[in-house]
């Protein structure tokens, strides 16, 4: 199991101490504001050197403070136990494995493969398209280190094509369309296999939980893909530059890229409509929790390794049946890591190699 010891410095309102994380299922009870889910943004933090709660760094640091480090120790085999620093000091962000400062966080990969459950992932089924294109391309760069360099690279073409429009250069558009069909295809053609196989997990499990069958996740590539005897494929290079040359009238007018993969989307669906729209509250928040099981048996599938679920107080808003049924298909874990508010019933979810902590004012006690 990955997590062994957590030890904190200045990190948001949690003593600076260490903290025992060496069980199989860890349970944080407090009420909120109390440091709970700023154990598990720790945990996240150490995983992938940045937090799910803010972009800015030195707002993780506690009040009066001006630096702040986290460091784990976790077990990676038998007799294999490594180290994970991220330090904050002097406002720069320094991430150490093993004592060796790491030069990009896509070094991390695999080293402590998490995946977070919280009440933001709501955006996930109701948001935006955006929302819905980050979470697939999270689900691949948990372990695909060379979609992140693709991913990277489109996005730096990007930016870089939509200056060119601004500053009316047009002269240079065809060699970033060169480079920016490239990268288009390949993110495309990846979320297209990786949104294949989150439906063969999503729609069953939620059938399961909800009782609705059919439900599945549709993909609506930016750049249309083409019948070939039957089969649905992606445009060759050639032919999403003759598609950049003829919008290029359009993109000179607005100013901006309007086709590739940043303009992908993906819906939900049932009976070939959009299932979103007349969908209850409850069923929304349903599909986001199911995402994250999905993305964890993906993961699984994809690496053969089990991940660690990090769950911020997303029970709470099932009720008793639905909670029972998710918990009872939680996928397979390394560990897990839940936070609950003094009232729910946890103790109905522990096993024996459970841990329970009282968080209260940023300390803990068994």
């Amino acid at each position: 199991m990955p997590f062994l010891y957590q030890t904190f410095y200045n990190f948001r309102n949690l003593k600076n101490d260490k903290i025992d994380l060496s069980n199989r299922e860890v349970y944080f009870v407090g009420e909120n504001g109390q440091g709970k889910s700023n154990i598990l943004e720790s945990l996240y933090y150490a995983s992938y050197g940045i937090s799910f709660r803010t972009h800015v760094d030195g707002q993780i640091v506690k009040k009066g403070e001006k630096d702040f480090s986290v460091n784990s120790m976790f077990k990676k085999g038998e007799d294999d136990i490594q180290r994970v620093s991220v330090i904050f000091e002097n406002n720069k962000k320094r991430i150490e494995k093993n004592g060796k400062k790491i030069q990009d966080r896509k070094e991390l990969i695999n080293t402590i493969p998490c995946i977070l459950f919280c009440h933001d992932d709501l955006r996930f089924a109701t948001g935006e398209p955006e929302a819905r294109r980050f979470f697939i391309d999270q689900s691949l760069t948990l372990y695909d280190s060379t979609y992140i360099d693709d991913l990277r690279n489109y996005k730096k073409v990007l930016k870089s094509r939509n200056q060119i429009l601004k500053n009316k250069q047009y002269d240079m558009l065809d060699a970033f369309d060169n480079q920016l069909a490239y990268y288009g295809l390949i993110i495309q053609e990846k979320r297209k296999k990786a949104i294949f196989l989150f439906n063969q997990i999503f729609g069953k499990v939620f059938e399961e939980i909800s009782g609705i069958e059919g439900v599945s996740i549709n993909y609506h590539p930016s750049w249309k893909e083409q019948d070939l005897d039957g089969e649905k494929i992606f445009p060759a290079s050639q032919d999403i530059l003759n598609l950049l040359l003829t919008q290029r009238d359009r993109d000179k007018n607005l100013e901006t890229t309007l086709s590739g993969p940043h303009r992908d989307r993906i819906d939900f669906v049932k009976d070939h409509h959009l299932f979103i729209p007349t969908a209850s509250t409850g069923q929304c928040r349903l599909i986001s929790l199911l995402l994250r099981v999905a993305q964890s048996i993906y993961y699984t599938r994809a690496t053969g390794l089990r991940p660690v679920l990090l769950m911020d107080d997303v029970l709470l808003e099932l009720d008793p049946d639905k909670r029972a049924k998710l918990t009872a298909m939680l996928p397979e874990y390394d560990q897990l890591f839940c936070t609950f508010l003094p009232g729910e019933p946890y103790e109905r979810y522990m096993h024996d190699t459970t841990k329970v902590y009282k968080i209260k004012q940023g300390e803990w006690y068994e």
